[in-house]
């Protein structure tokens, strides 16, 4: 290793497997950003489901072996590449995506997946930002193309991206439904934005639904669980309804016949599959959000690096979550 080679603490992962997988390191060397890359010092970087799929093995995504886990960070630009206009040492970001990983002390970023955190926001929250809130918009504007005046059930309300949704989806003139699993998830859905909201725990909770949106149904499922819920979601949707799958750990058995009479459709969403300009779209309705006061970003279980492992165990086992999971640094 060259003399002089900064290093810093990052999170390896060398093989496919379980939490135990993720390897804390001390002697990772910092990345040094080149033509149009910024280095960010992290100070909080976003847990997503997706990370586990990936670490796992199971993903349509395998990244190269040895690699470091976590796309959306929040911190201050350490340094820039040649042709980085946009971006000065010391300005405070969020981003999308990143080159080197997030969970690290640094992460190297493409300048184009980089934006500025307001500060009105604290590091925490921008760590909540680009992946709930794009996902959000993904599948309300890009996915279900909703209308101002539609119904909207986001199953699955109360974890970071359901959040999300609710404060995106009534911003936009929706009437939203959710569901969540624990009082506290209930308190916290009907607080960011829902109409309405639903315990997915209750064995009749659908029915609950059901008599909410009457005969007519729902116009937009934004599910979190297809795996659990897809079947029972097709029996809640209007005429040309859609449900618009954001999670799913497994299969499911359905009937295509509950698509027809009322001509549904279901939608799966990737937001890796967006173009840089739907991401410049849903950049600037989160920067709207957050100057208009809509975009409040819910922090959820907080952990430092060292807990990695713990911290994938949870956001998989622990149910009734609410908020977006963060690693601390």
């Amino acid at each position: 290793m060259a003399t002089g080679q900064k290093l810093m603490r990052a999170v390896r992962v060398f093989e496919f497997g379980g939490p135990e997988v993720l390897k804390l390191q001390s002697n990772v060397a910092v990345p040094v950003p080149k033509d149009h890359q910024v280095l960010i010092k992290v100070h909080a970087c976003g847990v997503n489901p997706v990370e586990t799929y990936i670490r796992s093995g199971t993903y349509s995504r395998k990244p190269t072996l040895p690699y470091t886990p976590g796309t959306d960070v929040a911190g201050v630009i350490e340094s820039v590449g040649d042709s980085v206009s946009a971006f000065k040492k010391g300005d405070r970001v969020f981003c999308y995506s990143t080159v080197s990983g997030g969970y690290a002390e640094f992460a190297l970023a493409a300048d184009d997946t980089v934006y500025t955190l307001p500060e009105k926001l604290d590091f925490k929250q921008g760590a909540a930002l680009a992946i709930p809130y794009f996902t959000a918009c993904r599948a309300l504007f890009h996915s279900a193309r909703v209308r101002a005046g539609e119904s909207v059930l986001v199953h699955g309300a109360s974890g970071g991206v359901g959040l999300a949704t609710c404060q995106v989806a009534r911003a936009h003139g929706l009437k939203v439904l959710g569901t969540a699993g624990s009082e506290e998830g209930k308190k916290l859905v009907l607080q960011n934005g829902a109409h309405e909201v639903f315990d997915h725990k209750e064995v009749n909770y659908i029915d609950k639904i059901k008599k909410a949106v009457g005969d007519e149904g729902v116009d937009v499922v934004i599910e979190m669980l297809a795996n659990v819920n897809l079947s029972n979601d097709l029996k809640l949707l209007s005429r040309g309804g859609r449900i618009i799958v954001v999670g799913c750990r497994g299969t499911i058995e359905i009937n295509p016949r509950d698509t027809m009479a009322k001509e549904t459709s279901i939608i799966g969403v990737m937001l890796f599959s967006s173009t840089k300009e739907e991401l410049q779209q849903f950049a600037g309705i989160v920067q709207t959000g957050i100057e208009k006061g809509w975009v409040k970003p819910v922090i959820g279980s907080e952990y430092p690096l060292e807990k990695v492992v713990q911290a994938h165990e949870d956001i998989i086992h622990s149910s009734g979550k609410t908020g977006k999971m963060i690693l601390l640094l």
